[in-house]
């Protein structure tokens, strides 16, 4: 019984202390924050020619009114 509880003992102990021999390290880099450049194309001839499309609309609408 002795030698039963001895070995029991033992193992627990080499489990307990096996588990503390790994160790973890972490390392912390800066972080880069980099500008973001956006570039952004307007096609005028676009807006021109439906403002001229809707203004047209509106202009015979309007007559149609009258």
């Amino acid at each position: 019984m002795i030698r039963n509880l001895f070995f029991i003992g033992l193992f627990l102990i080499l489990f307990v202390f096996a588990g503390c021999q790994s160790s973890h390290q972490v390392e912390v880099k800066p972080v880069e924050i980099k500008p973001i450049h956006i570039t952004i194309d307007v096609n005028i001839r676009v807006e021109k020619a439906l403002d001229d499309f809707f203004d047209d609309l509106e202009a015979a609408e309007d007559k149609i009114k009258e």
